[in-house]
């Protein structure tokens, strides 16, 4: 494996990480009733765009 493919794996494992993450804290907030806080909007945005990341990954065949 070529030192880009490593710098690659290494970023989107990154972002599936963040990803999850984020969706937990979200879960977390959603279950104490704090859906409308500055907090889980943030998160919300930041969901969306990892989601984001991760769909073009999954379009160019590069996520199985």
């Amino acid at each position: 494996m070529s030192e880009r493919e490593e710098k690659f794996e290494k970023m989107l494992q990154a972002i599936q990480t963040e990803y999850k993450d984020t969706v937990n804290k979200m879960e977390n907030l959603r279950l104490e009733g704090k859906t409308k806080t500055v907090t889980y909007k943030q998160l919300m945005g930041t969901k969306v765009a990892l989601q984001n990341m991760l769909s073009r990954y999954e379009i160019y065949g590069l996520l199985e």
